[in-house]
């Protein structure tokens, strides 16, 4: 745990030293009072011990210095950034603010603070543990690159930090604290690493990438190191002895030319051992020569060509290992000539021929050499602008406004947001919450409801921004719609909510047709799929799938679908002598049919009730009629009467029929009896509506639920409940509460 401390002597030795290279190396830049106020600073933290000892127990002030030195000697900044770098251990503190910093020193540098503190934030909002971040890295490192580029208010930001961890890297060699050690080595060659090489710094990614091998592959480290060691007075001369013959060739050819000769590092050599399962001695390429040329633009491929024959002439090669670039180049536009011959003493050694163009194409272009290596770059834009950073780095002061303003232009073009597990998913600008529940799976979007968004709770429609941690929060009842198109931003989102939305109609037009077929049986009528295409464009429809949609929301009444089907069925009856039209003056009305409705046309009617003696009566089972519903009397032919509901399906096949054996009925006082009645629902199959239904029957003392069968298909469920009880009064406000019930779509008597 950090604690408060003490300079020791040789801190403050060490500090002074620091202090005063600094200075002689960055007087030109700094403004007049500056040097007295950081003086001022640090004499006040020195004596008073405000400052804490990170986790390693390094002097932070120390720490600081040695950075600001590396920044300086290794990429060239000056005075803004090593003022930042400075005052970064008193912001840490809470001994000094931003505001005071930019106030004291200019707002470029309270802007790099800012950034810093900003990254330190991400850092601890990432809610991945301290047991979980070598992992972490591992898996997420170029999504958390581009996080924390995206996050950098200053490019500065990013040089400090790595500046910082090859510090950090270079003082804790020998600490204690090894689990620590390897947390930052771990996050050193898979985030710093791969992020310096981008932006070509690449002496500081060597040394992070040997650095982390060193500790946490301390065997293969030193073995590799040792031999290197005792070979390297070998190799220095072999290699003059292998370029020396051809610089001579080539001079004489007339070319122009320079040769650079490299041993590969302890990083790379210990990669390609474990990708080839070899031993040292195993691999061929301990180090390469590159040839580069100098020729105009028109006689590039002439000269390449030319050094190629030169070299093969002299040295034998290894056609299997022969890369050719140069004629057709690779997709990200880089060009050279890759050959392996076999030098002196049957050695093989790679030599690379390319001209001065190419080179800088690799070095600084879109074919930048972290491209070419097989680092991952899957940041769009964010490539392109790192490319331009590498080269500012190298050209005049003003490269820093000018990196500002690539920032500038690339800072929303992609963000990156965390999951509760601590997963990075990266997503274009101005996508929502629903973006990413469609990102994560289709179920998941279609049953977004919204999020919590740093514990916050947000509706589906929230912008996501670079650094926030999202929960999706979900609902069994939500289903996608259509206005879900215009909130989603990614391409893939639309896809499936339109997936999703086929599917739902496909469900519910399934469900209408289903629903419609029962009700033309139920009313005995004949369904012809022609003649009800028809009706579908008689209504003003024409797709189907309008129509059944607008039956399934209600939108559209079915008795209106009944009356337009009939209406149309009845014009096209073939005309007879039944059906021939005829006079209005010709028509005699004839009510027989409608006796058994109007009270003054007869004074008999039946009395339906518990105390009925003498006569022989039965509820029809096709329509149960219960207390309260209207209703009448058929006369059997064995002399009994059965009681149908006036609304019964087969009510009008009897009136036309049997109208001379149909008596008025009406029920007698007030209900006592309890009757049979089923009903049918339909719904979402959500887990637990089937409780929800049977506990609302259940908390009712006077309904008895007998009988219960539910059958679920492709999401959707349907029931029929048989129910004993007393009168439609009450069974009107069963059907109003049963439709109060989530998920369930229709429930209506059968």
């Amino acid at each position: 745990m950090a604690e408060r401390f003490e300079f020791t002597s040789e801190e403050r030795e060490q500090a002074l030293l620091l202090y005063a290279e600094l200075k002689e190396k960055i007087a030109g830049s700094l403004e007049p009072g500056d040097e007295e106020k950081l003086r001022r600073h640090f004499h006040r933290i020195i004596e008073n011990n405000q400052v804490e000892r990170d986790q390693f127990g390094l002097n932070p002030i120390v720490s600081s210095l040695q950075t600001a030195l590396l920044v300086v000697d290794e990429i060239g900044l000056r005075r803004d950034a090593v003022a930042a770098i400075m005052l970064n251990p008193s912001l840490e503190c809470g001994l000094l603010t931003v505001n005071e910093a930019a106030a004291d020193y200019g707002m470029a540098v309270g802007r790099i603070l800012h950034g810093l503190q900003h990254i330190q934030e991400l850092y601890r909002r990432n809610p991945v543990s301290d047991s979980e971040r070598g992992n972490f890295v591992r898996q997420q490192g170029e999504n958390f690159r581009n996080l924390l580029l995206s996050f950098a208010e200053d490019m500065r930001v990013i040089l400090i930090m790595i500046a910082d961890r090859v510090n950090l890297m270079r003082q804790i060699k020998d600490t204690s604290n090894k689990e620590e050690q390897a947390l930052m080595s771990e996050e050193a060659a898979y985030l710093y690493a791969p992020l310096a090489h981008k932006l070509g710094l690449y002496k500081l990614k060597s040394e992070l990438e040997d650095l982390s091998l060193k500790y946490l592959e301390h065997d293969a480290y030193y073995h590799i190191k040792e031999k290197l060691n005792a070979t390297k007075q070998t190799r220095d001369a072999y290699i003059n002895n292998f370029i020396g013959p051809i610089e001579k060739k080539l001079t004489d050819a007339g070319l122009k030319f320079h040769m650079k000769g490299r041993t590969k590092s302890i990083h790379s050599i210990w990669q390609k051992m474990k990708k080839q399962k070899c031993a040292f001695e195993g691999v061929y390429d301990l180090f390469a020569i590159r040839i580069i040329i100098d020729c105009p633009k028109e006689k590039e491929k002439q000269q390449c060509w030319q050094t190629f024959a030169i070299i093969t002439d002299m040295y034998t090669s290894n056609p299997k290992r022969m890369r050719d670039w140069l004629t057709v180049p690779k997709s990200n536009g880089y060009e050279s000539l890759h050959i392996t011959v076999l030098g002196p003493g049957n050695k093989w050694v790679e030599v690379q021929i390319r001209t001065e163009r190419m080179d800088e194409v690799a070095e600084r272009g879109v074919a930048a050499h972290w491209r070419y290596k097989g680092v991952k770059a899957e940041g769009g834009g964010m490539d392109e602008w790192l490319s331009g950073i590498r080269q500012m780095l190298e050209n005049a002061d003003d490269g820093l406004e000018a990196m500002d303003s690539f920032r500038n232009e690339l800072k929303d073009e992609e963000i990156y947001v965390f999951t509760p597990k601590g997963d990075l998913m990266r997503f274009p600008t101005g996508a929502t919450v629903l973006d990413m529940a469609y990102h994560i799976h289709s179920k998941v979007g279609s049953a977004c409801t919204g999020a919590r968004i740093n514990n916050k709770v947000v509706t589906f429609r929230q912008e996501l921004h670079s650094g926030d941690q999202v929960e999706i929060i979900t609902s069994s009842t939500q289903y996608p719609k259509q206005e879900w198109l215009n909130i989603v931003k990614t391409s893939r989102a639309k896809a499936k909510i339109r997936l999703a939305l086929k599917e739902t109609q496909q469900k519910e037009a399934l469900m209408v047709k289903e629903m419609l077929e029962r009700k033309f049986k139920n009313r005995k009528i004949e369904q012809d799929e022609g003649l009800m295409m028809r009706t579908m464009k008689k209504l003003g429809y024409k797709e189907a799938s309008d129509f059944y949609r607008d039956i399934a929301h209600e939108t559209l009444d079915l008795q209106a679908v009944f009356d337009k089907y009939l209406e149309l069925q009845q014009g096209e009856k073939t005309v007879t002598g039944d059906n021939m039209a005829r006079s209005a003056e010709e028509f005699e009305f004839d009510n027989s049919q409608f006796s058994m409705f109007n009270s003054q046309l007869s004074s008999d009617v039946l009395v339906i009730g518990q105390d009925l003696k003498g006569v022989d009566y039965q509820l029809a089972h096709c329509c149960n009629p219960i207390y309260g519903d209207q209703v009448f009397g058929f006369v059997t032919v064995n002399g009994g009467i059965k009681i149908h509901r006036c609304d019964c399906p087969n009510a009008p096949e009897m009136r036309r029929r049997f109208g001379y054996r149909i008596v008025r009925a009406k029920w007698s006082g007030k209900g006592s009896s309890q009757y049979s009645i089923t009903l049918r629902v339909i719904g979402n199959d959500d887990l637990g509506i089937v409780n929800n239904l049977t506990s609302i029957i259940s908390k009712d003392e006077k309904l008895v639920l007998r009988n219960i069968n539910i059958d679920s298909n492709d999401g959707l469920f349907r029931g029929t409940l048989t129910i004993m009880i007393n009168d439609n009064t009450r069974l009107e406000t069963l059907i109003k509460k049963l439709r109060t019930v989530k998920g369930v779509k229709q429930v209506e008597r059968i």
